[in-house]
């Protein structure tokens, strides 16, 4: 099963996106803060990360760095979801390392068919 690591730290959006991804037949496993995520990308080495880009103790961006900088998981694709939209925002995702930028308010339905058309290539 693929498995997705979704770093949120809003309770209610984190849930959202866990019950759809599970919709979808995805494992997903979840964390509230950028170190959380970067500690659970270690230990599970997930298939996909979706990183929210505001997070208590580590950003999102900071999270995605990291991952690139390691040899073990520099190959896990990353995607942000987040209300930051700015050009320069977006711009600096894709710098550090992401494959994709979804924009809040999303909808669930394209969520999961975007992951899925990442991981599928």
């Amino acid at each position: 099963m693929t498995t997705i690591l979704v770093a949120e730290d809003e309770r209610d959006i984190r849930e959202l996106i866990a019950f759809t991804l599970k919709y979808h037949g995805f494992e997903v496993i979840s964390a509230e803060n950028g170190e959380q995520a970067l500690q659970l990308a270690a230990e599970a080495k997930p298939d996909l990360l979706l990183l929210d880009v505001r997070m208590p103790r580590l950003s999102g961006y900071e999270v995605c760095q990291k991952v690139k900088e390691r040899e073990d998981m520099r190959h896990i694709p990353v995607v942000f979801l987040s209300a930051k939209g700015q050009e320069s925002e977006i711009v600096q995702g894709r710098q550090v390392g992401a494959v994709d930028y979804i924009l809040k308010p999303f909808s669930p339905q394209e969520l999961a068919t975007r992951l899925k058309a990442l991981l599928d290539g």
